[in-house]
């Protein structure tokens, strides 16, 4: 399986990651990849950029080095009104919307149930499209309750690279993600495969997560981001997006 979208990348708006989008998309570019997803952490991660950052995005170009462009976040789930750290008026302006625990968002005391109970609200918000590393095991889930709410809610669940890298902090937690990934093969979710890079030249790199997909049992038909085509058909069937088309430009 080859996959030519990246759908989980940072900058240096995160805090601890430490490349800028242009450098993102020249790596990519350098790669073959199609699209990119420009998903930096929300504010209630530490480091986390400001909420003006996201609503800011739209200075960003649509293509940048014959690369298209997904502005997007990935948010951290926090006790909020929405349950996000952002409110759905600055979700709404994003073209890509993943959820993921993350330390200091008030989940670090291990509660399965309680960590299930908040995954699945925010699951339920349309504006959410995807779970990241949803097998972290730093922060337990229900994983049967949370792919059938991917099926209902339509919500991608990530198979994240750098949880198999053997370097990460949720390496530990690999066989956890490829039981999420068995599980949305079986109940017929979709899935996205993610770099998680936090650096520009990890942009684009799956070879664990594809050997993961591989064991899963996972094909092309059951992964989003295989294609940049394949990428906006999936967002724009799912809801309507202020800044986004199929054909390429805003």
């Amino acid at each position: 399986m080859r996959v030519l979208a990246d759908l989980h990348t940072h900058t240096v708006a995160s805090g601890h990651a430490y490349s800028t989008v242009a450098e993102l998309a020249a790596s990519a570019a350098a790669k073959g990849l199609e699209l990119i997803a420009v998903t930096d952490h929300g504010p209630g991660c530490p480091g986390g950029a400001h909420p003006y950052h996201f609503w800011n995005l739209k200075a960003l170009p649509s293509v940048l080095g014959g690369v298209r462009l997904l502005k997007g976040v990935e948010t951290n789930l926090v006790d909020s009104d929405n349950g996000l750290d952002l409110p759905d008026e600055i979700l709404a302006q994003l073209d890509y919307v993943a959820v993921g625990f993350h330390p200091a968002g008030g989940f670090d005391d291990g509660d399965a149930g309680r960590n299930t109970r908040a995954l699945v609200r925010v699951m339920e918000n349309p504006l959410v499209d995807a779970v990241t590393h949803p097998g972290n095991g730093h922060y337990p889930v229900d994983v049967h309750e949370v792919v059938e709410a991917a099926v209902r809610h339509r919500v991608a669940l990530e198979l994240n690279d750098w949880t198999f890298s053997g370097t990460s902090s949720r390496t530990q937690f690999a066989e956890g993600e490829l039981e999420v990934a068995r599980l949305a093969k079986a109940a017929g979710a979709k899935v996205v495969v993610g770099s998680d890079a936090h650096f520009h030249l990890h942009v684009g790199r799956f070879d664990a997560a594809l050997a993961a997909a591989e064991a899963a049992g996972l094909t092309e038909d059951d992964v989003v981001n295989t294609t940049a085509d394949r990428v906006l058909a999936h967002l724009l069937e799912k809801r309507e997006r202020p800044r986004l088309d199929a054909g390429g430009e805003w």
